[in-house]
């Protein structure tokens, strides 16, 4: 074990020498002294085996957790996971004890997935909190914690999270192929984990959910998906989703009937705005001006009098003008980013239209564009609408609204065609399954009787019929 560790040269590895009181044994205590709870060591461990009778260590210690250790490579495993082993002279097995103490921010806010109503804390970087946070929601007996180990050189474990009368055992098992078939020296969290498991790395449409929310991840915990945690990651994963998944928010559960589709619907029209309006700005200007009312024709023919850029360069300057604010936004220290951000934008704009580089309507329809991206609160569906936006302004400057409903369908054919762990994207809406029917809208929770059929969940039913 000195050898394995390097004891003397890593400095955090710890060696305790004792004599049992209980069988009068020499037994020494392997730790990483930076990774472990010092005071449940001495009071819990040392102080019970050098004092007190009994007939094992098992009886002896007072340690939620014991294990049996045989071998030198599970023995190594459990000291990199914080557990303290304890060899004693004359036995085969050695003893490995939970103590681990890494060290993580408390329980706060969601900073990514804010909410109005309902709850607001939001997963650590430690999986024991993320966990609890769960449990703490879902009160249930059937409630599976299963770990599996993940890394040649740096062994790290994935915890798949879900309900064990209620998950399909073929999706559960396609999760754990794909787990045990990732070969790699390691993957450290959740965020790399994602991109081992996604099918189709070059899509630019996500397959896996990724949530900071404990709320979110237990609602789907009850309709069959299942959850994936990591250590240092403040988020987990759901698998399998649909394109529902990524449009709805954990607030709509939480407002009544008619206000969450409310705003269900102005996600919508954010959702449409953002990804089509630019581009189809550029294809009726362009080639289909006589769908433009006479005065708003002469209004932006008269504003575009003296920019001497075509209308497609203009659209794609202030766009990415837009992503540079946005990036920049994010990347400046927290009290500087949003001035920033909002006088940037006002100064660039302004500056750009007086300078006859840009029309005033095309700061209009670009900052319309860039904002209502900001409605879609999911990072990964954020990212896919943003890049999109920029392949359609091509396609309706190529050949205007004809190029561009081609490339709007070839998207829409492609989205189609995706599925995640065998599950069709735009389930349950298409092909058509039973199910809550939670889909652009929703309807009284009271009338939601069917867990997602897709899923082919082992309790189809919520409830049963009123």
């Amino acid at each position: 074990m000195k050898q394995l560790f390097s004891y003397g040269l890593n400095k955090d590895f710890s060696m305790r020498t004792l004599k049992l009181r209980f069988n009068q044994k020499e037994a020494c205590l392997f730790y990483y002294g930076s990774i472990v709870d010092g005071a449940i060591i001495n009071l819990n461990i040392i102080k019970p085996l050098l004092e007190n009778n009994g007939d094992s260590v098992g009886n002896i210690v007072s340690i939620e957790n014991i294990e049996e250790v045989t071998d030198f490579e599970t023995a190594n495993e459990n000291i990199n996971s914080g557990k303290a082993i304890l060899f004693v002279d004359g036995d085969k097995t050695a003893f490995a004890m939970d103590v681990a103490d890494f060290q993580h921010r408390a329980v706060s806010k969601s900073e990514n997935e804010s909410t109005i109503k309902g709850p607001q804390d939001a997963f650590t970087e430690s999986m024991n909190t993320n966990i609890s946070l769960i449990r703490k929601q879902l009160h249930n007996s059937q409630l599976i914690n299963e770990g599996i180990q993940i890394g040649e050189r740096s062994k790290n474990e994935v915890n798949l999270i879900y309900i064990k009368d209620l998950v399909n055992n073929d999706i559960l098992e396609n999760v754990r192929s794909r787990l045990k078939e990732i070969s790699t020296d390691s993957v450290r969290n959740i965020e790399v984990l994602e991109q081992y498991l996604e099918e189709r790395p070059y899509s630019l449409v996500p397959t896996i959910l990724y949530t900071e929310k404990p709320d979110k991840a237990t609602s789907y915990l009850e309709d069959g998906f299942i959850v994936l945690l990591m250590d240092s990651s403040s988020a987990c994963l759901v698998v399998p989703v649909t394109f529902w998944s990524f449009f709805h928010n954990p607030e709509d559960r939480y407002l009544r009937f008619f206000y969450a589709n409310f705003t269900r619907a102005l996600r919508l029209l954010c959702f449409y705005l953002t990804l089509m309006i630019s581009a189809s700005f550029v294809a009726i200007a362009n080639f289909h001006s006589e769908m433009i009312p006479p005065d708003l024709l002469l209004a932006i023919t008269a504003s575009r009098e003296r920019v001497p850029f075509p209308l497609i360069f203009e659209v794609l300057i202030m766009e990415i003008a837009f992503e540079l604010i946005r990036e920049a936004g994010l990347r400046i220290p927290n009290p500087l980013g949003p001035t920033i951000g909002i006088v940037g934008a006002l100064i660039l704009g302004q500056a750009a239209v007086e300078a006859n580089i840009i029309s005033p309507i095309i700061v209009i329809v670009v900052a319309l564009s860039g904002l209502s991206s900001f409605a879609l609160a999911d990072l990964n569906i954020n990212f896919t609408v943003r890049l999109m936006r920029f392949l359609f302004i091509i396609a309706a400057g190529v050949y205007g609204m004809l190029a561009l409903t081609g490339a709007f369908l070839l998207f829409f054919m492609y989205t189609a065609s995706i599925k995640s762990f065998g599950i069709p994207f735009f389930s349950p809406m298409s092909p058509h399954f039973i199910s809550s029917e939670d889909t652009v809208f929703r309807k009284p929770i009271k009338k939601e009787i069917f867990r997602p059929s897709f899923l082919r969940p082992k309790d189809l039913q919520k409830k049963a019929k009123s």
